[in-house]
């Protein structure tokens, strides 16, 4: 009985991962220009399908990230994206992630996907599980590109893909 109660609080793997978004907010630097006032909304878009149902909205619920409220939204596709601190870019959107990528070129986007060798082709944090456990592969060269700065403390916790440890 108590290993039936102790599964069902167990959180879900999306539950993880939503999580795991929120607090990127903390160990990623934006440039100061993000911005255009104190109180514009600290945004985390889902792009594709969106695997977290509630579960995103309810590890963000009250946060703020400075003066900024989090707020999460949702795009179809990446012409729709406005001003995006993180994106999660959905497994449905694989065959046109090289696209996704140059539409944002040039943005102080953070990119997360759980795609296969996404950190590889450009996505700069990769949700990948291993033996049931959510592993992170960084690429820092893409988010140092897009004038983000990852804390070594979350670098330290991940497989680096893009650029070395001793830089």
């Amino acid at each position: 009985m108590l290993g039936q109660a102790v599964a069902a609080d167990a959180p879900s793997e999306y539950q993880l991962k939503a999580v795991f978004l929120f607090n990127f907010s903390h160990f990623v630097e934006w440039p100061p220009r993000q911005f255009s006032s104190p109180t514009d909304p600290f945004v985390i878009g889902i792009l594709g399908e969106d695997p977290f149902g509630s579960r995103l909205q309810e590890a963000i619920r009250g946060e703020r990230i400075d003066s900024h409220p989090l707020v999460v939204r949702r795009y179809r596709n990446a012409g729709e994206l406005g001003s995006c601190q993180i994106l999660f870019i959905d497994r449905s959107l694989a065959p046109s992630l090289g696209e996704i990528l140059h539409e944002l070129n040039q943005r102080a986007t953070l990119t997360v996907s759980e795609l296969d060798a996404a950190a590889e082709q450009g996505v700069m944090i990769q949700f990948v599980t291993e033996n049931n456990r959510i592993r992170l592969r960084i690429n820092a060269d893409a988010a140092r590109a897009a004038g983000l700065s990852i804390s070594s403390k979350l670098l330290h916790l991940a497989d680096i893909v893009g650029t070395t440890r001793g830089d």
